[in-house]
């Protein structure tokens, strides 16, 4: 190839998602509906009820273009939060909030902060925009987040921090988070991650901070991915201030939010069965997986999230090993962590499934079931 590329693109990774269950079962030769995917920390419920009736009554006007500034779903999610329209920006899932911080601030010679075993997508969307990554040793794997203050230099655009964390699901308690943010520079973008949050029976209610327009260089990202289920028609939101998203909007592809995904994600932020059901099934099968990963003598860390981080050994064998008995987990090399594998939580027949597999594959005796 002799086109002029980027030079920055021959820094940036390619994302590696969790393997699609038909891959796998193309790969493998085995029936779909045999495996089970605990890999993308997806909804083991599936999509809320309510998203896909109302999705079946919407599909008939899929001949025309959507609303483009997803008027109706801006005010459902505002009149939600507390906050004004005007303080939201959606995203094709919150990758793409991702990106629009990038397109807003990185350049070749600017730095990102980040914390070890940050998402993937930090780093990327950093390389993507010639920016230079500043990674900061993780504490007890999760963000040192004095560490990460000391970090920031003049050159610093950008510091992220997820919490809950992914891959490994720490969290980072309220009083520490909440002095973080606010010694953060005001010339340096502070990301809050919280794709996560709706899974913690009491999070950190950052909101207010945006609300009250002290702090323009916040900006809080979530998503309807996760506890929502519906990973599939990716949408995702930023909460900032004003001007912030203002900024955003013209960086912001059109129509980016297609018809179905507003129609799904209004219904689903009604439908808080669906949420409270998910979260208690989340938190039995962490407590369950807490229980039999001790009994196997396996380590791994606390989560609060809706997945586990544990060290398995060899990573990449038994990550292998379980997809041929039909169980897709994800492995962890990618992050550094070529010992540990991350489980989705899924549902607790699920759950019980993965963990019979796992201890095939590392041979644990059986009368210590």
């Amino acid at each position: 190839m002799q086109l002029p590329f980027n030079p920055a693109l021959g820094k940036v990774p390619v994302y590696q998602p969790g393997r699609p269950i038909e891959e796998v079962a193309r790969e493998l030769g085995l029936p779909a509906e045999s495996i089970i995917k605990l890999a993308s920390n997806e909804n083991p419920f599936g999509p809320s009820p309510k998203a896909l009736a109302a999705l079946q009554k919407a599909l008939a006007g899929l001949n025309l273009y959507p609303d483009g500034n997803a008027f109706y779903l801006k005010e459902k999610l505002a009149e939600k939060l507390g906050v004004k329209p005007a303080n939201l920006i959606l995203g094709n899932g919150s990758n793409e909030i991702i990106e629009f911080a990038g397109h807003a601030l990185l350049s070749p010679g600017t730095e990102v902060v980040v914390s070890q075993y940050c998402f993937a997508v930090y780093p990327i969307v950093t390389r993507m925009f010639g920016a230079d990554l500043v990674t900061v040793p993780a504490k007890d794997y999760g963000h040192d987040l004095p560490a990460m203050l000391r970090a920031i230099t003049p050159k610093t655009r950008i510091v992220f921090v997820a919490n809950p964390n992914n891959p490994t699901g720490t969290l980072v308690n309220r009083a520490e988070l909440l002095k973080f943010v606010k010694a953060v520079p005001p010339q340096v973008l502070v990301v809050i991650d919280e794709a996560y949050i709706e899974f913690l029976e009491e999070p950190a209610d950052l909101v207010p901070l945006v609300k009250s327009g002290a702090h323009p260089n916040l900006l809080l990202m979530r998503t309807f991915s996760k506890i929502y289920g519906l990973a599939g028609l990716r949408v995702g939101y930023g909460i900032a201030h004003p001007e912030l998203a203002a900024i955003f909007e013209k960086i912001r592809q059109p129509f980016n939010i297609n018809l179905p995904a507003q129609i799904a994600a209004m219904a689903a932020l009604d439908d808080e069965e669906h949420v409270r059901r998910t979260r208690e099934n989340n938190l039995r099968g962490l407590q369950f997986f807490a229980k039999e990963l001790k009994r196997m003598k396996l380590e791994q860390v606390p989560s609060a999230a809706n997945f586990v981080l544990i060290r398995v050994g060899d990573g990449a064998r038994v990550f292998d090993e379980l997809q041929k008995r039909g169980v897709i987990v994800r492995p962890m090399a990618g992050y550094g962590l070529p010992e540990w594998l991350r489980i989705s939580v899924g549902t607790a027949g699920e759950n019980e499934r993965c963990v019979a597999a796992l201890k095939k594959v590392l041979d644990f005796p059986a009368g210590n079931n």
